[in-house]
């Protein structure tokens, strides 16, 4: 594997994680002073607040302009996806503002609009192109990673210091259950480090480092369990369909886009894409890779749906995981403990097994309560269905977990012992919150 995978926004490395290699631009430059109004627009246009002549249609097909040759010049990724993202959110917010009107007045999803303008449209595609991703919003350059605005310059990335360069809604509520995303990611640099030097110290049969590189992966995985728990605390459940209809996509959608959505002046057939989730982050599928927990997934359509998903990345992020994939199959983890018989190594394995059965616990107890609570549309945003992708997982994980139990020896020192009762009393004792 290399020690970096970049496209100049992201690098995937032990500096940057899974974030952007600076923080992203609060706006656009100047010279796109007409999509940037518009944006920032956005949460009153939606939300009919304050309107009496403008409407988000009318500024779209009387007011904005077609910036696709200018955009053509650029050759800054800052300002490419910043323009990605802008396109990202203004085509939500046009094709789904019928959907989320129709559920403000009767409970109920409807559909969205099937024709993206050429205004929008072209430029979108033509961004999209260049940074190799789909022309729909995404988790990586538009909603989540690539959005978050420093309030205090000096401060690092807590949700609570943190807003949004573009938002559906005026809601802290929508703020704050994207931006504990990016909160969580901070810790991603030390997940990433911790892979490089386990595969590192596998090749080099060292086990000393290789046994600082798994409490590493252990602890940073613990580490980010417990800040995804404060979700309760920076997004109030209740207020979640106040802005989820806006990250919905046309792939797996029917009922709100029966026929996909045709992209005005770039393709006279309708095009269909997965919506923006939190499946679309990197820290599980890259645990999943390095541990082994991909081996046990059983062979069904739920599994397909997971690897899909991975398309949805940036390509410096897909080659990443493409060359984990690879390398994990040469320097099988669980393999070269068993043979090793490092007791200690192996229990820090099963920790980080459990530990991302929480996450995707604690994740599916999201669903729940933020979307089952309140409202009956059975898809997800990825247009996975909502009750059981995610059980599909989850038994993966446990499987594996069961496995992993089994291989350690029972003849352990009391540091080895209380660690492994630590860890078993944890996953035998998950709860809702």
């Amino acid at each position: 594997m290399k020690s970096s995978y970049s496209d100049e926004f992201f690098s995937i490395d032990s500096q940057h994680g899974f974030l952007p290699v600076k923080d992203p631009l609060d706006s656009l430059p100047e010279k796109y002073e007409t999509l940037q109004t518009i944006i920032n627009k956005l949460p009153n246009l939606i939300t009919l607040q304050n309107i009496k002549f403008e409407t988000l249609s009318m500024l779209i097909h009387e007011r904005l302009i077609d910036y696709t040759e200018i955009i053509k010049q650029e050759s800054d990724m800052f300002i490419l996806q910043a323009l990605y993202r802008a396109y990202a959110f203004l085509s939500s917010a046009y094709l789904l503002e019928p959907s989320y009107l129709h559920f403000k007045n009767t409970g109920e999803y409807g559909q969205g609009r099937e024709i993206l303008p050429k205004v929008i449209a072209v430029p979108f595609c033509y961004i999209a192109n260049r940074l190799g991703v789909h022309p729909w919003l995404d988790y990586h350059y538009a909603y989540a990673l690539g959005n978050y605005v420093k309030i205090d310059k000096s401060k690092g990335l807590n949700w609570s210091n943190l807003k949004m360069a573009c938002r559906f809604t005026n809601s802290d509520d929508e703020t704050g259950f994207i931006m504990l995303h990016v909160f969580i990611n901070e810790l991603s640099k030390d997940l990433v480090k911790s892979v490089q030097d386990t595969i590192e110290a596998m090749k080099e049969n060292d086990e000393p480092k290789l046994t600082r590189a798994l409490e590493l992966n252990f602890n940073t995985i613990k580490e980010m369990n417990k800040r995804k728990r404060e979700m309760w605390i920076a997004s109030n459940y209740t207020k979640y369909n106040d802005f989820r209809i806006f990250i919905m996509g046309s792939k797996g959608n029917a009922q709100i886009f029966p026929r996909g959505v045709i992209y005005e002046g770039v393709s006279e057939d309708p095009m269909f894409y997965r919506g923006q989730t939190g499946a679309q982050d990197d820290i599980i599928p890259t645990e999943d890779i390095f541990t082994g927990i991909n081996n046990y997934y059983e062979d069904n359509e739920l599994t397909k749906y997971l690897q899909d998903l991975r398309q949805y990345r940036p390509h410096c992020v897909r080659e990443y995981i493409n060359d984990l994939q690879e390398t994990m199959k040469e320097h099988n983890l669980f393999n070269y403990l068993v043979n090793l018989n490092n007791k200690l190594q192996l229990i820090y394995l099963l920790g980080i097994v459990a530990e991302v059965y929480k996450f995707r616990f604690r994740h599916f107890n999201f669903v729940k309560k933020y979307i089952m609570e309140n409202t009956k549309y059975p898809v997800a945003t990825g247009g996975t269905p909502i009750q059981t992708w995610l059980p599909n997982q989850m038994k993966a994980v446990m499987n594996f977990y069961i496995e992993i139990k089994n291989k350690i020896p029972s003849s352990l020192t009391s540091l080895e012992s209380n660690l492994l009762e630590t860890i078993d009393k944890e996953i035998s004792e998950m709860d809702l919150f």
